[in-house]
């Protein structure tokens, strides 16, 4: 049986998924062969040496130690698109409430005071102040057309708004889901100079950090609009302050108060409600139970954000091997090698890498002996060995 521990409450719907007579699912449990999280920070946790593999119940992975996991040969999943429709939602009805000024106007509402005369009479008199402008004509640029940037793009397109987009690493999948309407941007600059809102859909990277700077809002077009549903840190706070106080900003909505944004009268920030949809936690939790029970049960791995991607069916009557190693030469001919030595017919293999990692699965007729194993285990580079038994 595999133990799952879970450090934040993961949706029901996706628990299911992991069946009760071969899964014990719980927070607090013994040498887990798998986590499941979503925003629990595990950075300084001190994670069993029994983990297999990591999930995120999301996109972003930045409260799980990657690298760390990588090291030791443990996969880290995430949930890429599973909350993509939740986020888009989100984007599309903040550009609505900074076209329109509705926060603004909200806000006026609810200091009214008065008989309804008289606060019909204060309306009258004050709604000129929250005069907007439509959304048809004006021009949206997306960077990055991953699954969230490719469906704010898309529908951004149904508006009547011009969109561009940007993303040099743009997957062949996400390119058939983007509508052939949406113009392609040659930079972020090219951009930003073209736009008059802006939304960041990228993951926080070294490359990433303050990628919306000072600098680049100065190329926007005036009254301009950043929409920042990814990370914090992919812009710059005080740059986007100045630029509200300045007039060269409309409006700045994003998924990250801070104290400085807060009480802003031109910041729209919502509490990390990104993927705060019933539907979307159901998905995410769906997606990477599906992928740890793959993993464990067969090996595979699929939307892993440090292991390539590695799909081999397995057979009935096979035994599977996996070995995670050091991305180096002649890996593969000494693991062939060590079960060529004990008369195993290798009956299918499937060789992965991506970066310093590699990964591969081998199938053979009969039992691996624990000798193999172990030597295998021994070759230098080699990070993590495991058996499936033929079923």
């Amino acid at each position: 049986m595999f133990k799952i521990q879970t450090l934040n409450n993961i949706s029901v719907v996706g628990l299911e998924r992991l069946p009760r007579d071969r899964y014990e699912v719980a927070s607090e449990i013994a040498n887990p062969d798998a986590i499941l999280v979503r925003s629990a920070d595990m950075h300084k946790l001190d994670i069993p040496r029994s983990v297999k593999a990591i999930a995120r119940a999301g996109a972003g992975t930045n409260n799980i130690p990657v690298a760390q996991m990588s090291k030791r040969g443990v996969p880290v999943f995430n949930a890429p698109g599973a909350n993509a429709n939740a986020v888009k939602e989100l984007v599309l009805a903040s550009m609505f409430m900074a076209a329109r000024n509705i926060p603004q106007s909200l806000d006026f509402v609810r200091k009214l005071d008065g008989d309804d005369k008289a606060m019909h009479e204060a309306v009258e008199a004050g709604k000129k102040k929250f005069v907007g402008f439509e959304l048809p004509g004006r021009t949206l640029g997306v960077i990055g057309l991953g699954a969230i940037g490719v469906k704010v793009a898309n529908a951004a397109l149904e508006l009547g708004m011009t969109v561009y987009g940007y993303d040099p690493a743009m997957t062949v999948q996400n390119a058939w889901q983007l509508n052939s309407g949406v113009r392609q941007a040659v930079s972020v600059d090219d951009l930003m100079s073209k736009s008059q809102f802006v939304s960041v859909h990228v993951p926080l990277l070294d490359a990433t950090r303050r990628l919306i700077n000072s600098e680049r809002i100065g190329l926007m077009k005036k009254q301009g609009v950043v929409l920042n549903f990814a990370r914090d840190a992919i812009v710059d706070e005080q740059a986007v302050i100045e630029a509200l106080n300045t007039g060269k900003l409309h409006a700045y909505a994003c998924d990250f108060p801070s104290n400085a944004l807060k009480n802003h009268p031109r910041v729209i920030a919502t509490p990390h409600l990104g993927a705060s949809t019933v539907e979307a936690e159901d998905n995410c939790a769906v997606m990477v139970a599906e992928q740890i029970r793959e993993f464990l049960e067969v090996g595979n791995v699929r939307n892993s954000v440090n292991f390539p991607e590695a799909v081999l069916p397995l057979l009935p009557g096979k035994t599977r091997l996996c070995v995670v190693n050091e991305n180096v030469p002649n890996m593969v001919g000494q693991i062939s090698t060590a079960l060529a030595k004990r008369q195993l017919n290798i009956a299918d293999l499937l060789n992965k890498s991506r970066g310093d990692l590699a990964y591969t699965i081998v199938d053979v007729d009969t039992e691996v002996p624990d000798d193999a194993l172990a030597e295998i285990a021994g070759i230098g580079g080699v990070l993590a060995t495991r058996v499936i038994a033929a079923r």
